[in-house]
């Protein structure tokens, strides 16, 4: 298109250029052989008649070109016919002075174009071959109105082979983009769908040029890709099957050492029983450990149900704070009513997911910690359950929130031989997600983590509550595995 329109540019310029040029030229030969037929019969000191004999003679000698003549010496003027003829501009008529050739200049008058020439009358005297000035000027006005007209047919000619010149070239670039693009659009659609997860994408290699090199290039990554997903699946599968048989296979028999060490710690005395306290709390921490491990395969494995049943969340709330941390001021509660806030929910899973992040918070920041829950009512129309938990440690360090609710994931390597297992915050994420909720960490502006937990309220539960009311405390120690009811869940450590 580009080359289209630059060759009908040029091609105007170049054939408007040649016809005034011609015309231009024809027309100043023309004057100048007439000036030249007549300059020997006029006087070297002409008055206004000589003047006046002399432009009609030139005048009539081209009669039929639309010629106005127009003759000067010092203050005489003579010009023929006697009016319409057009003032030369300064700029000509100082260089014509001084020049011993002609001069023109075209202009536009009305709308009319004109050429105007203006030819300094020169002689010869004696030996003497120089021309020399005579002071005669000799002017000449010429319409260009055919030269007008073949120009505007030329424009027209042009215009017509530029447009036609202009679709052509659409159509080949069209033909040529379609021929580069088509491709690209495949491999920019192929590589979507594997970005979706369909690492069986493949393209269809034509021809031998680079688009086919690129597009055998990616079938062959695609290939590769696909096998390694194959194999990082298949060893993930037997990562999990194992994790979950060795699980199993422990849990017998650390019920029975739970069970035995249970009844020695009622008969040990002195070093014996220093002993026995040590094997019960290390046989305690790794019942907790394989339970957590067991839950964590259920949920991999897509066997998590949840058993609904409609209770009041602030109750349970505070029986699961009241069985494991009953002594006063290290929690505290904000609860609605009793009956106020009622649900569909698991409540051995909601007994984990408060256990979990009451445990955490205070192993891992200062007490007071505060939980809160009430109802939030969005634009759209949905209720959720919001139960928020914050306590008043040195918060989440900022590279560490990203994967605060990752498996094993622990945020101070000093604490990598700690007795938390990083499970207990993942475990309480999975049973927010299946019961449709979410679950978020972040710091407060004050100091200290927030965790908050959002489960949805649909149309069959009840009692879209009012402001909460300040609960009972509740006291714990620090130390206490939070979240071991129904071996579902850990204290978290993940902070």
């Amino acid at each position: 298109m580009a080359s289209s329109l630059g060759t009908g540019a040029l091609a105007f310029r170049e054939a408007r250029t040649g016809v005034l040029q011609q015309s231009q030229d024809s027309v100043i030969n023309r004057f100048r052989a007439s000036v030249d037929a007549v300059a020997p019969t006029i006087p070297l000191a002409p008055d206004r008649s000589d003047l006046q004999s002399a432009v009609e003679q030139v005048l009539y000698a081209n009669r039929s070109a639309g010629w106005r003549v127009r003759a000067a010496y010092g203050d005489h003027r003579a010009q023929a016919p006697d009016t319409g003829f057009v003032e030369p501009s300064p700029e000509l008529l100082r260089s014509v002075r001084g020049r011993r050739a002609a001069v023109f200049q075209r202009m536009n008058v009305d709308g009319r174009p004109l050429l105007v020439v203006g030819m300094p009358v020169t002689y010869t005297s004696g030996e003497d071959k120089e021309p020399r000035l005579s002071g005669l000027v000799m002017y000449l006005e010429v319409p260009q109105t055919t030269e007008l007209g073949y120009v505007e047919a030329m424009v027209s000619g042009i215009e017509r082979a530029t447009l036609v010149a202009l679709g052509l070239a659409v159509v080949l670039a069209l033909l040529a983009a379609s021929g580069v693009l088509r491709p690209v659009r495949a491999l920019r659609r192929a590589t979507r769908r594997m970005a979706a997860g369909h690492l069986d994408v493949r393209l269809e290699v034509t021809g031998s040029d680079e688009l086919a090199d690129l597009s055998q290039s990616f079938n062959e990554s695609a290939a590769e890709l696909e096998r390694t997903v194959a194999e990082l699946r298949r060893l993930e599968a037997q990562g999990r099957r194992f994790v979950a048989d060795v699980s199993h296979e422990l849990r017998t028999p650390l019920a029975a050492m739970s069970a035995v060490t249970d009844v020695l710690d009622l008969e040990g005395d002195g070093e014996t029983a220093e002993a026995l306290r040590l094997i019960s709390e290390g046989t305690n921490r790794l019942s907790g450990l394989v339970n957590d491990l067991m839950e964590i395969s259920r949920f991999d494995a897509g066997v998590a149900a949840l058993n609904r049943d409609e209770i009041d969340l602030a109750e349970s709330v505070r029986r699961t704070v009241a069985s494991r941390w009953p002594r006063e001021g290290e929690v505290e509660l904000r609860l609605p009513e009793a009956g106020v806030l009622r649900a569909r929910v698991d409540p051995r899973r909601l007994d984990v997911v408060t256990a979990n992040l009451v445990g955490n918070a205070l192993r891992h920041g200062r007490p007071p910690v505060r939980l809160t829950l009430e109802v939030r009512k969005e634009g759209t129309g949905m209720a959720w359950a919001v139960l928020r938990v914050t306590d008043n440690g040195p918060g989440i360090a900022e590279d560490a929130l990203p994967h605060i609710f990752e498996r094993f994931y622990k945020a101070s390597t000093s604490r990598s031989r700690s007795e938390s297992s990083g499970l207990g915050l993942a475990i309480t994420a999975e049973n927010v997600r299946l019961h449709g909720g979410r679950i978020r960490a972040a710091n407060r502006p004050g100091g200290g983590a927030e965790f908050t937990v959002e489960l949805p309220l649909h149309d069959t539960d009840t009692g879209i509550g009012t402001g909460p009311g300040p609960g009972p405390g509740a006291d714990t120690d620090a130390d206490a595995d939070a979240g071991t009811a129904g071996g579902t869940g850990s204290g978290g450590g993940t902070r």
